[in-house]
């Protein structure tokens, strides 16, 4: 098999005329190598010179604005032979044409990967690991670049059952590759999850924390370090189901800038230095909210809903809810059915608010459809950012 792949590799460099290859069925990647044989018809010499943005718009699709640039890259190819195998390569794992003119439109240097040298290689441990024709191809679009080099295997290989499934790592790559596939696995990956064990957290907590703040498992272990100590002082434990959550928070904010949005959250609602510590402890991610977001829910929640600041501070996560989408309109409806006597007067806020929209749409909305038939309506509309008239009280 290796001297089937050099003698393919050679008439691929050479354009030499190639003989029929009778390619085994015993590889997932057969059809690939169907393709590149084929790939390794001869090459007519051009005494012109390989014209490169030529063939970036008839051969790849790119537009002539994309291959003016990407041929900024490539203008060391002197022969369409590596182009033509890498194209074939392509369309064996399935990419449409405007799949392979974008992988090309972002990754020029694609075309010149190694087919048998890189690429086969790479696809051959991809599907060691269980991951299909298509799933190969979609990640190809998806990384491009970090697709031609080998090292994507073994990254793979440990992130795999880090993060449950392809489909959850997927996700995680298409938000952010940069870390994850740059990042060095033994340097920087593997230590960096070593050390988020050592806090307490699962494998199920770590693969929550990347996905939703995926820059912080490709960081410098030493910011990791300083993520857990920092967390630590905003008096969330280790063994909190919080840690997760104060990590997050505080993976890329400076000590300066943590202690003036602390500053911030005390002025704006009017808490005392344990009030606020208690307010942070329970949702750190408070301290990632705008200035201006924070503001808004202090008028709303203090000025129009009456709330005192002390029991703020013990539920907070009323002010990570969306002003517009969840607490304007529950509070009207609650109003609303206080003012006509539908509700008991005492029932709380925080209970409204914290029900799922199923649920209070069931406890709330439903029940009076005889009283107030046009409820559901009028919430319709104050979740559209508008007051409608029965819920403009004097």
């Amino acid at each position: 098999m290796l001297h089937l792949r050099q003698r393919i590799v050679s008439h691929i460099i050479s354009s030499a005329a190639t003989s029929a290859v009778s390619c085994s069925a015993t590889s997932a990647i057969s059809s690939l190598r169907r393709l590149l044989c084929a790939a390794a018809a001869p090459v007519s010499p051009n005494p012109s010179g390989f014209a490169v943005e030529d063939y970036l718009v008839d051969s790849c699709g790119l537009t002539r604005s994309q291959a003016i640039k990407a041929s900024t890259k490539l203008s060391h190819l002197k022969s369409p032979a590596n182009p033509n195998a890498v194209l074939a390569f392509l369309s064996g794992l399935g990419l449409s044409s405007s799949d392979v003119a974008a992988v090309v439109a972002k990754d020029p240097l694609f075309l010149c990967a190694g087919v048998e040298r890189t690429l086969v290689p790479v696809v051959d441990g991809l599907t060691d690991l269980g991951l299909s024709r298509s799933e190969i191809g979609g990640l190809v679009s998806l990384v491009h670049c970090r697709f031609r080099s080998r090292a994507i295997v073994p990254k793979l290989r440990y992130y795999l059952p880090l993060f449950g499934s392809f489909e959850n790592l997927r996700r995680l790559l298409k938000k952010d590759q940069s870390k994850l596939l740059s990042s060095d696995l033994d340097k920087v990956l593997k230590p960096n999850i070593v050390s988020l064990q050592e806090c307490g957290l699962g494998t199920c907590d770590i693969a929550k924390l990347c996905i939703s703040a995926p820059m912080i498992l490709g960081t410098n272990p030493e910011r990791i370090r300083a993520m857990v100590a920092c967390a630590e002082r905003l008096g969330v434990r280790r063994s909190s189901g919080m840690f997760r959550e104060a990590l997050k928070a505080v993976a890329f904010l400076s000590e300066e800038k943590i202690a003036d949005k602390v500053d911030y959250l005390k002025n704006m609602f009017k808490w005392s230095d344990t009030e606020v510590a208690i307010a942070v402890r329970k949702a750190p991610m408070l301290l990632t909210k705008s200035r201006e977001m924070l503001r808004r829910k202090s008028e709303f929640l203090i000025s129009e809903v009456g709330l005192e600041p002390v029991y703020i501070a013990h539920q907070p996560v009323m002010i990570s809810y969306s002003l517009e989408g969840r607490l304007r309109p529950r509070y009207f409806v609650l109003k609303f059915l206080k003012e006509t006597g539908l509700v008991d007067r005492h029932r709380g806020f925080y209970n409204v608010l914290t029900k799922t929209e199923r649920n209070f749409v069931d406890k709330y909305i439903c029940p009076h459809k005889e009283a107030a038939p046009h409820l559901a309506r009028d919430y319709a509309t104050a979740c559209k950012g508008e007051v409608p008239t029965n819920f403009r009280f004097t």
